[in-house]
């Protein structure tokens, strides 16, 4: 039946209570309908009637409670009247008759899913938005890796000597003449491919506290050594070497690159270099402006026509174009010459140091990438340091030398005695020397009185020496070999130790098979005697003697003339020590003033 009772008038009397719970479509639950009257016939839940019991039965069957009906439209699936049975699936909340516990535990279990839905939604969402700026962050990652990494020029040298945390550092930094560039027409050679104009070798101990950098004049007096380049197509030419000849040509001239001078520098100095860095006249430009100006001090005013620096007496902060001008005078400074300007350049770059490592700079994002960009834009370095990462590594690793310990001094040198008009210099042998030493035993020029380590390390070899009875130089049987740059280096030797001091027993035998900075005699315990009569004649330092655990019989000595070795005759033994009235600034000082 649908909504008749089942009695009374108009069945209002006999209405099955259940059936005055009806479904509200509008509010999607049910409610009590006392007047019987349906609020719209699709809400109406229909019944389905039972079947009677059969005649007979009646006893032994149970009375059923009456069952809520489907709407119309479940039952319009089946027929009128006639769906399934279905269980309530009132939502929460709805009205209808109070429900069990069962059903409140549903309704509680509903509401966790629910929230555990929404927070699996959020972290859903939360790992999107990370993984977005994981993204994102390491696209401008690598963006400025590549773009600094191919902003650098790289080229290849012959040469393998990486640094190491347990050795010293030797970074050969050059610049160039070249005027490539807007603006630089005014400064070098017109007509020149580029020299090497200023050349700094940067020692760093092997304890990194103290640095060194050596300046170098342009115009001293050198022998260029032969020099291989690697050519584009990866082979390699060799490039005659030069005798006494201006460093400068050590690069540009004749086919030269970095590696030429890099060879000239371990010759002059007798220092094993690391790597090399060069830069022309654009990079002063950049990289003074890139940290916000650098620092200068004049103690008269300058107006130099041919750099085109005008600045008045004190103290002034140059950048661009005006730093170019400012390390490129020299007619208005000191004697007018290369040397007074190299004085101005380590005032220059020991202000550029302080502001490179002060703390508004390393702060400073806008600066530290302008920094970046105009090293990387600047820079030529050899290929084993030609990548951001290498480049990084190697700053990190040189960053821990006080500032205070790292000294500017410059290649003792005097006017060359040969011409009547000075215009080339040439080595100050007295004071260079001695300077040159202080860096082959990785002495501090800050700490002049520090001990050298080379003489710990050969302590046996001077003792053993110092025991042994020398013998005649008639006895002295030893190989001589060429294992520096210089050429006929063993040939002189043997001449001067037949002709000189009688020692027939000596032979020339030809180049070393490796090239060294230092030169070396090894012998053995039963050599010891002719071992002390060569270090004395020719000056050999303590830690030049390497004897042997075995003896060696009739097998003669081995010595090897390396980078230090300076003319036949000459002792190659020198002190290491600070030279009395050396000039040197300190990077720290603040006070220095180009006169």
């Amino acid at each position: 039946m649908d909504t008749q009772g089942r009695g009374g008038v108009d069945g209002l009397d006999d209405i099955d209570p259940a059936d005055q719970w009806v479904f509200n479509p509008e509010t999607g639950g049910y409610e009590l309908n006392l007047s019987g009257v349906p609020t719209s016939r699709a809400a109406v839940p229909a019944v389905r009637p039972r079947p009677r019991p059969a005649s007979g039965t009646a006893s032994s069957t149970k009375t059923l409670p009456p069952r809520p009906r489907r709407s119309s439209d479940d039952a319009g699936a089946t027929g009128r009247g006639a769906g399934t049975r279905t269980r309530d699936r009132r939502p929460p909340g709805a009205g209808g008759p109070p429900r069990g516990r069962g059903t409140e535990r549903r309704a509680a279990a509903e509401r966790r899913r629910a929230k555990k839905e929404r927070r699996r939604k959020i972290l859903i969402w939360v790992s999107a938005c990370l993984a977005m700026l994981m993204l994102i962050g390491a696209g401008v990652a690598w963006y400025v890796y590549k773009r600094l990494n191919d902003n650098l020029t790289k080229v290849e040298v012959p040469f393998d000597n990486p640094v190491t945390r347990d050795a010293p550092v030797n970074i050969l930094f050059i610049g160039t003449d070249e005027r490539l560039g807007a603006g630089n027409d005014g400064y070098g050679d017109a007509d020149s491919t580029g020299h090497a104009d200023t050349t700094v070798l940067l020692h760093v101990s092997q304890d990194r506290t103290h640095a060194t950098a050596l300046s170098i004049p342009r115009d001293l007096v050198v022998d260029i050594p032969d020099c291989e380049t690697v050519q584009s197509d990866g082979s390699v030419r060799t490039i005659p070497g030069a005798q006494r000849v201006r460093f400068n040509e050590s690069y540009g001239v004749d086919g030269r690159d970095p590696g030429c001078t890099w060879k000239t520098v371990e010759q002059l100095v007798g220092v094993e270099i690391n790597h090399f860095m060069m830069a022309d006249f654009n990079a002063v430009k950049d990289l003074s402006t890139a940290v916000g100006g650098v620092e200068v001090c004049l103690a008269k005013d300058i107006d130099d026509k041919k750099s085109h620096l005008t600045l008045p007496a004190g103290r002034h902060v140059v950048e661009g174009e005006q730093a170019l001008a400012f390390v490129r005078t020299r007619s208005s400074v000191g004697f007018g010459s290369d040397l007074s300007r190299i004085e101005l350049q380590q005032q220059f770059l020991a202000s550029m140091a302080r502001s490179l490592t002060s703390g508004d700079t390393l702060t400073n994002p806008t600066k530290v990438w302008a920094l970046a960009e105009a090293v990387t834009n600047s820079l030529t370095v050899d290929a084993a340091i030609g990548d951001i990462q290498s480049l990084v590594a190697l700053a990190q690793d040189l960053a821990d030398v006080p500032v205070k310990d790292i000294s500017f001094v410059t290649v003792p040198v005097i006017d060359n005695p040969d011409e009547e008009v000075a215009a080339t210099v040439v080595l100050n042998e007295d004071k260079a020397l001695p300077l040159f030493r202080m860096l082959q035993e990785d002495l501090s020029l800050t700490e002049a009185e520090e001990a050298g380590k080379a003489a710990e390390d050969s302590r046996e070899a001077v003792d053993a020496r110092e025991k042994a009875e020398p013998v005649p130089a008639a006895q002295v049987r030893v190989d001589v070999y060429n294992g520096g740059t210089r050429v006929g280096a063993a040939q002189d030797t043997l001449v001067w130790m037949q002709n000189t001091h009688g020692m027939v027993l000596a032979t020339n035998a030809g180049n070393a098979t490796a090239q060294q900075t230092t030169t070396t005699l090894e012998y053995g315990p039963d050599q010891a005697g002719q071992a002390a009569t060569l270090a004395e004649l020719m000056g050999l330092p303590d830690s030049a003697l390497k004897e042997s655990s075995a003896d060696a019989g009739d097998s003669p000595m081995t010595l090897v003339l390396g980078d230090d070795f300076r003319g036949a005759g000459t002792p190659i033994e020198v002190e290491a020590k600070k030279p009395a009235d050396l000039d040197s600034v300190t990077a720290d000082d603040e006070d220095v003033c180009a006169s």
